[in-house]
């Protein structure tokens, strides 16, 4: 049986320990092939082949559930449900998805892309079966990174309180624990996995219980060394004192070992963790050797793991990274927090120029805002950065413990606006929707690399909430930014028959857009709107005479151009208004070319649309048959 001939995960039911070898590398081989091509999630994918075989083996889907937290070690999953030819098509628009999708697949039943969510998910599956009387069994497959989000632990804790029978499945490809567990450990596991030993188990407890005085002592000492022993070894007593049954640990390429396992907590009567170990990057040694690098990776070279396509320009994460390692010489104030992205967000430079100034707190967006509240509130100058939809976690501790207190953090929105490849759960769309309201904060948008430094040396200074979006891909306009001031705007191109507002990437397609509106003999204003809040009311006062035209990165409903005619309201002056953006709906996976294409947001589209608009004969219509988007 070869991989191509895998329709579902009945096919691999029947193979031999050998046969599972061989498909176990003809999946290493296609992980890494298409990855490489298309970019996407190595290591994780490679870290699980033979744990997902074993999962696949022992349950029966897609009548049971399995639900992957974050998502995007599911690849192999994909592989064995019917998506091999879908796979090279991996993360290109109108292909697969890098994320479960249920759209995608009947196997894939809850979709998710951000972490420490697998495990309430479940839960609720798990209750909605019992309501209903129904039979099958629901699994959850946590990594252990995602172990350090708050989510799992209030989910932990309402699972194993009622008793409701679950399997949660952790991935453990980081943690010390495997270089403590032994043979001794791994006989313990198999004793504690077989109905016999719990038998045992149970009936010693009787029959000592039943003995005249030293009996229930005797019980409890036993029980104690038990405990003891078990928690030097293997530290099972942290999940046992929730209420889970815990198996493990488990060698995660063992796979007759894991689906004994398997099946013993799929006939366990109540919720259950099975604890394994895997490595990131397995099969590849280069992956094996740079687990952080091989973990999000654009297409790359296979022989060397270079990467096909290196952009001149430093990412704007690199770019603010600079100069807060810059403004920390002489600022001791300055502190920069993860949420477990210090390379995602550029921060990799700072933390090995200066170590102790760089807090990675793991996956806690809500525990990272409200700590820099309290450092802001003690003295210091935080800086949080993070993922512009990560930072949708953290919605409440932004205004209730930064904003309402007035504190200078600075939120440092990385990857605002497309994200491309990886979809809905990341692009960051909706962060102005979230800020523009809170009173008290001051929202900024470099329309390239050289604005974001002149906003990062402000904020120093600053001693106010701060927002600072920016994208992925970096931009240097012809005519670097020489100075910024917030509440005013700068005008790039001058115009009179209308003026185009627009928001930090979408200022160099506003550029382009006016080129291509001056060959029609249209002479159109363009305005870098890099301060969203405030806004320029000077100029918005100016040019209210004039046809408007507001363009962003962002969902329209909520976003800047609809705080552009909330405030001509407010006036009650009458204005001539379109906007460009995202429409109520939510964005699709590819390029972001594609994806701009598809939103009808590239310079061309909107340029007709302007002279459309212009000419009263046309509306902001949709670029495509179907699309609600642009």
């Amino acid at each position: 049986m070869h991989l191509n001939q895998i329709t579902s995960p009945k096919d691999i039911k029947g193979l031999t320990e050998q046969e599972l070898g061989v498909l176990s590398g003809e999946i290493r081989e296609t992980l890494i092939n298409t990855v490489a091509e298309r970019g996407g999630h190595l290591a994780s994918n490679l870290g699980v082949v033979e744990l997902t075989l074993a999962i696949h083996r022992v349950f029966d889907m897609p009548r049971d559930r399995i639900i992957f937290d974050v998502g995007h070690q599911s690849y192999v999953h994909k592989l064995l449900t019917g998506r091999f030819e879908a796979f090279q098509t991996l993360r290109t628009f109108g292909g697969i998805s890098g994320f479960p999708k249920r759209k995608e697949s009947e196997y894939d039943c809850f979709e998710t892309g951000h972490a420490s969510t697998a495990i309430s998910a479940a839960l609720g599956m798990a209750r909605a079966r019992d309501f209903l009387k129904e039979d099958y069994n629901v699994l959850a497959l946590v990594g252990d990174g995602a172990m350090t989000g708050g989510m799992c632990y209030e989910a932990l804790n309402d699972a194993g309180s009622s008793d409701t029978r679950m399997i949660v499945i952790l991935n453990d490809n980081e943690m010390s624990i495997a270089q403590n567990v032994g043979a001794l450990a791994r006989h313990l596991t198999d004793m504690r996995i077989s109905r016999r030993w719990r038998g045992v188990k149970k009936h010693v407890r009787t029959g000592l219980e039943k003995v005249p005085v030293v009996g229930k002592p005797l019980y409890r000492l036993i029980h104690f060394t038990k405990t003891a022993l078990k928690h030097m070894l293997i530290g099972e007593e942290f999940f046992e004192t929730l209420g889970f049954h815990y198996f493990g640990p488990i060698d995660g390429y063992n796979i007759p070992a894991m689906e004994r396992t398997l099946r013993q907590a799929r006939d366990y009567d109540g919720p259950v963790i099975i604890h394994v170990l895997t490595n990131k990057g397995q099969g590849y040694d280069r992956a094996e050797e740079q687990p952080e690098k091989f973990h999000g990776v654009a297409p790359f070279y296979v022989e060397t793991g270079d990467t096909k396509e290196v952009s001149p320009l430093p990412a704007f994460g690199k770019v603010m990274a600079q100069e807060l390692t810059d403004m920390c010489r002489t600022d001791p104030r300055i502190v920069a927090i993860s949420a477990a992205m210090v390379s995602g967000t550029g921060l990799t430079g700072m933390q090995q120029a200066f170590p102790d100034r760089v807090l990675d707190v793991g996956i806690t967006e809500e525990h990272a805002a409200t700590m820099a509240a309290g450092m802001a509130a003690g003295g210091m100058k935080p800086y949080f950065a993070v993922y512009a939809s990560f930072f949708q976690r953290a919605y409440d501790q932004m205004i209730h413990d930064v904003c309402m207190q007035q504190l200078p953090v600075t939120f440092l929105l990385d990857r605002a606006g497309l994200s491309a490849h990886d979809g809905e759960t990341h692009h960051g769309l909706f962060d102005l929707a979230e800020l523009l309201p809170v009173p008290g904060m001051t929202v900024l948008a470099p329309r390239d690399v050289s604005e974001l430094r002149l906003m990062i040396r402000f904020s120093e200074n600053f001693e106010k909430p701060l927002a600072i979006r920016y994208g992925r891909d970096s931009i240097e306009m012809p005519v670097p930014c020489k100075a910024f001031v917030p509440g005013k705007w700068e005008v790039l191109r001058e115009g009179n028959d209308a003026a185009i507002l627009a928001v930090g990437s979408m200022v160099r397609e506003a550029v382009t857009a006016a080129e291509l509106l001056s060959e029609k003999g249209i002479r159109v204003r363009v305005v870098n709107c890099s301060s969203v809040k405030p806004m320029d009311e000077d100029m918005l006062g100016k040019i209210r005479n004039m046809p408007l035209v507001t363009m962003e990165e962002h969902v329209l409903l909520g976003g800047f151009g609809s705080a552009v005619s909330s405030w001509y309201a407010r006036k009650q002056w009458t204005v001539r208004m379109t906007s460009f953006g995202v429409e109520d709906a939510f964005v699709p996976h590819g390029s972001r070319g594609r994806l701009l294409e598809y939103l009808g947001l590239l310079p061309e589209q909107m340029a007709e649309k302007i002279a459309a608009f212009l000419a009263g004969t046309g509306k902001h219509t949709c670029p495509e048959e179907g699309n609600k988007h642009g």
